[in-house]
């Protein structure tokens, strides 16, 4: 029997080559005599360098600059000629420093420094995971790192963040890396909201972010300048494309500047990571993420699994910190079963603590319950 363990991270408990190993591991317990994969997956958001290392891509190690302007250091992975960059290890919340949240001068300035080292790195495909961003400019520091020119109207450079884009006077990207025209860029993201309104990056993931009411006004404005002077620039308007809101509107930068295309995550990841040539004769498939939710619905990994299971016609259980999906809800996602830490250990800090132990245990179960 062929089982394809393929489990997202569990945040703050376990990576998803933790997961994956731990419940590997009890499955062999009982079940010595199955043929196990063990395929780490993530969605475009924190983990998703880790899986692409995990399914053999080279680190490339560098530092750059933060969302409030202290270095880091952070990691891209390649592999003949593709590198994959995730977003949240340079510009995202856990890069905040202890003060707490900065929503309007945050940038993504540090992000573009990365890219920019991929290029350098020989890269012709670009895989840019944008989840769990900090920042809410638009993508322009992203820009500005790869040769876009913003200036004040005072011709000069300007501030960083998304407040600073209200003062945005003039847009030159004649100064954009020559190398992203022949360089394919796609942006994983679940996110559809587009750029400006009720619905776009600044009302809707500012608050996410530490934006305050008067804040998110400060920052629609700035998003909106950037719009009108960008579609200006490139002659075209991108701000309504569904997910030009991404990340603080990083989808939009990277749809008018880097000729990017927007890409569910979790099925961009599945191919990168190998779990679309793993699911080649298996009997079932073992996901997981630390908490099934709604969010989890919206197009997590797990979700992303269960899709391309489905397929293929094989059968999909799920493992998580904490179930808060109803069966019909579990059903309609498909998760042939639901196992959760939870019911081993209820204390939520014990759980968390406990967790690759935990899995461990779960993975035992799963295999009793195979026959």
């Amino acid at each position: 029997m062929r089982v394809v363990v393929a489990p997202d991270k569990f945040k703050g408990s376990a990576t998803a080559a933790q997961v994956a190993a731990r419940l590997a591991a009890g499955l062999r317990r009982v079940r010595p005599d199955l043929d196990i994969a063990e395929v780490p997956v993530a969605d475009g958001g924190d983990g998703t360098v880790a899986a692409a290392l995990a399914a053999g891509f080279t680190p490339v190690r560098m530092t750059a600059e933060g969302p409030v302007g202290a270095m880091v250091e952070t990691t891209f992975a390649v592999r003949r000629g593709t590198a994959v960059i995730e977003m949240a290890d340079v510009a995202g919340l856990r890069r905040l420093p202890a003060s707490g949240p900065a929503p309007l001068i945050a940038s993504t300035y540090g992000v573009g420094q990365v890219v920019r080292a991929a290029l350098d790195a020989g890269a012709d495909t670009i895989v840019l995971g944008i989840g769990g961003s900090a920042t809410s400019d638009g993508g322009a520091g992203m820009v500005q790192a790869l040769g876009v020119r913003l200036t004040d109207d005072q011709g000069n450079d300007l501030r960083r963040g998304g407040a600073a884009l209200a003062g945005l006077s003039a847009v030159d990207s004649s100064g954009l890396d020559q190398r992203i025209a022949a360089t394919v860029v796609l942006v994983a993201s679940d996110v559809n909201n587009p750029l400006l309104g009720p619905s776009g990056a600044a009302a809707v993931f500012g608050p996410q972010k530490g934006a305050s009411s008067a804040d998110i006004a400060v920052l629609e404005e700035g998003l909106a300048r950037w719009a009108a002077l960008t579609s200006a620039a490139i002659a075209r308007d991108v701000g309504a494309v569904p997910g030009a809101g991404a990340a603080g509107g990083t989808g939009f930068a990277a749809l008018a500047y880097l000729g990017g295309r927007l890409v569910p995550g979790a099925e961009l990841m599945l191919g990168l990571t190998g779990f679309m040539a793993a699911l080649d004769g298996a009997d079932l498939v073992i996901t997981g993420e630390g908490s099934l939710d709604r969010q989890t619905l919206g197009g997590k990994a797990p979700v992303g699994v269960a899709r391309a299971a489905a397929a293929r016609g094989v059968p999909v259980h799920v493992v998580a910190g904490r179930v808060e999906l109803t069966g019909a809800e579990l059903s309609d996602a498909g998760f042939a079963r639901a196992y959760s830490l939870a019911d081993l250990e209820p204390d939520q800090a014990a759980s968390m603590a406990r967790a690759r132990e935990l899995l461990e245990q779960v993975g035992a179960r799963i295999a009793a319950e195979l026959g």
